[in-house]
């Protein structure tokens, strides 16, 4: 039997599945009806192990896995087509549905904004990309930004959550865990850093550069080549400038902006240092209350998921199967929680497509607890 004859007899097969499958899940319809009808729990765990441990011996010992591994996915369309079906309002959906109607058409002009670091900071920058005329409150750490947004002492925050050469900002993901707030809004920065150094100082006389670690690690190759020159982190790279501005010494630099350099009547010894020359820091917004704004299309969600084979691969089908795309997908662990796991998913969704009112109807199911951030456009 040639390649063409065994392609014919695998359409053959195929034509027969697709019409199986079609029945399948429209007697899945017929169960979710009966289940709505007599106020029955889609998910149904126990007749989905027994299912599986049928399926799999059925198979026998070669395809066990592979038989597994289809019923599985089998399950996830099924429930997400019963869901589809008996969809009823969350309470989720109904606090999202009046953010919107409540929020106002237009973003803020002129609020009270937290950054973190001192004044020249990226943060900062962010923020005045973001708002037209922000009043900017500085604090020492992330952590006090974040209880600045929940104890109301400023309306919004700016954050840094990843960058496009040193990845993600981890304390940041493990802040998030632990606070209540809502994202408005994220921007991309293109971040330049530059070597500042008090004016008169060669790069052969320095022995100490300050800066952010995230700073430190995107410009990895320039650092290399420096020998006998200590590199210290500091919570922020225009504290570095500071800090390098106030010693008066000539033996140290900071990796900075260029804005910087002017505030703190510093030199830009060589510009441009970091190691991509497409380097960006994407920030993201916060506020103490859901604010959705006209034409958000991305939103973000934490999910606690069991430390087991497959529990990722669930959600992520069921993702799949609602047409929505991932762009961000990150884990941290949960300290006080033995072997459980927060995972942290940015979507790509318009908040008026069906899709998104699916997905927020089904959150429930999907995982075993989880937390709704926010939905937004991005300023790039």
């Amino acid at each position: 039997m040639d390649l063409k004859e065994l392609r014919q007899e695998m359409d053959s097969i195929d034509d027969q599945l697709v019409r199986l499958f079609d029945q399948r899940m429209e007697v899945a319809a017929r169960i979710a009806d009966y289940k709505k009808a007599h106020r029955l729990p889609i998910y149904h765990p126990v007749r989905e192990r027994e299912k599986l441990q049928d399926v799999a011996k059925k198979a026998g010992p070669e395809m066990a896995n592979y038989t597994r591994v289809l019923y599985s996915m089998l399950f996830e369309l099924s429930r997400s087509y019963q869901s589809k079906r008996s969809q009823t309002i969350s309470p989720l959906y109904r606090q999202i549905t009046q953010a919107i109607e409540t929020t106002p058409n237009l973003f803020p002009q002129a609020p009270m904004v937290a950054c973190q670091g001192v004044e020249g900071a990226y943060s900062q920058i962010a923020c005045e990309k973001i708002f037209k005329n922000p009043f900017i409150l500085y604090f020492k750490n992330f952590e006090a930004v974040f209880s600045a947004i929940e104890q109301g002492m400023c309306q919004y925050g700016i954050l840094p959550i990843e960058n496009s050469t040193a990845g993600s900002v981890k304390k940041v993901y493990d802040l998030m865990i632990h606070h209540s707030f809502s994202i408005v809004r994220t921007f991309r920065l293109k971040v330049d850093h530059n070597l500042l150094v008090n004016p008169g100082t060669k790069l052969s006389d320095i022995k100490e550069i300050y800066s952010h670690e995230q700073a430190i690690s995107q410009c990895g190759d320039f650092l290399s080549q420096l020998q006998g020159v200590n590199i210290i982190p500091v919570g922020n790279t225009a504290i570095a400038a500071e800090m390098v501005a106030e010693s008066g010494r000539s033996d140290v630099a900071a990796l900075s902006s260029r804005s910087c350099a002017e505030l703190y009547g510093l030199e830009c010894l060589a510009a441009s240092i970091q190691d991509k020359g497409n380097n960006r820091t994407r920030f993201i917004c916060i506020s103490k209350n859901l604010e959705i704004y006209p034409g958000s299309d991305k939103t973000s969600i934490m999910m606690v998921l069991s430390h087991k084979p497959g529990s990722l691969a669930k959600v992520l089908t069921r993702l799949y199967t609602l047409g929505i795309n991932v762009t961000k997908l990150e884990s941290r662990p949960i300290p006080e929680r033995e072997f459980e796991f927060m995972f942290y998913f940015d979507l790509e969704t318009s908040i008026y497509s069906e899709e998104f009112v699916q997905l927020m109807c089904e959150l429930d199911e999907l995982c075993e607890e989880f937390k709704y951030l926010g939905s937004y456009s991005e300023v790039v």
